[in-house]
């Protein structure tokens, strides 16, 4: 082996990794959280979404973001989805990329989506910036999807059931592809699947399955998508 490569070589490869984790690595993470008031004590449960722009040199993609939506699991059978969506006439995918800066800027947190990576503090997440909320009656069946509006949670779950508040908090990239937890950083929330297993199923069939969810809360998706983007993202 001719060993004067080995240099160049292990150069260029980092070179290129570093390129990788540059063009990859997220602009921000944020935790959304959610608490329900319930005759039960309060409920709450909290995901963690890593909001990634278009780097690459041909700047041919958009901005997106990883995770998964937030199940609440309100005990009697009852739950709180907070898709990964939004509705502006019809259901809007793309606002979920915001909801952190929206809620930051809302709060008087004059901040840009670049800045977004050093924002510290948990701010409200209120009004249009709240995603698309929605309860299954029966999680194993999407059929039994409803929409719930924020301000009268009541008349889908029951009496003394309310929504006490949603909130956005940024937290740091972590060391970005290890962010396998402690100072490593917290990496994106899974769990989704596990909560609507109807998510398991093969592409075709998990997509015709959250679209029908997706009709049952009275969503309508507008143009062509793929209804599965309202509950997880890869």
């Amino acid at each position: 082996m001719n060993f004067k490569y080995v240099g160049p070589l292990l150069l260029l490869a980092a070179l290129v990794i570093g390129d990788q984790i540059r063009i990859n690595r997220p602009n921000h993470k944020y935790r959304l959280t959610l608490e329900v008031e319930t005759p039960e004590g309060v409920k709450s449960a909290s995901g963690i979404m890593a909001v990634h722009p278009d780097r690459s040199y041909s700047r041919g993609g958009k901005t997106s973001t990883k995770g998964d939506a937030v199940f609440v699991d309100l005990g009697g059978g009852k739950n709180l989805v907070a898709l990964l969506a939004h509705i502006d006439k019809s259901l809007e995918l793309d606002e979920i990329n915001y909801v952190a800066l929206r809620a930051y800027k809302a709060a008087g947190r004059n901040v840009s989506f670049n800045q977004m990576s050093r924002m510290t503090g948990t701010v409200p997440v209120t009004g249009e910036v709240i995603p698309v909320l929605v309860s299954f009656t029966d999680p194993a069946d999407p059929a039994s999807a409803r929409r719930v509006q924020p301000d009268n949670i009541e008349s889908v779950l029951g009496k003394g059931i309310r929504l006490r508040g949603i909130s956005a908090e940024v937290l740091p990239n972590g060391v970005w592809p290890l962010d396998f937890g402690g100072p490593l950083g917290d990496p994106v929330t899974r769990g989704i699947e596990a909560r609507l297993p109807w998510l398991n199923g093969a592409d075709d069939a998990a997509g015709k399955a959250a679209e029908k969810a997706l009709q049952a809360a009275g969503v309508r998706t507008g143009e062509v998508i793929d209804s599965r983007d309202a509950f997880t993202r890869k």
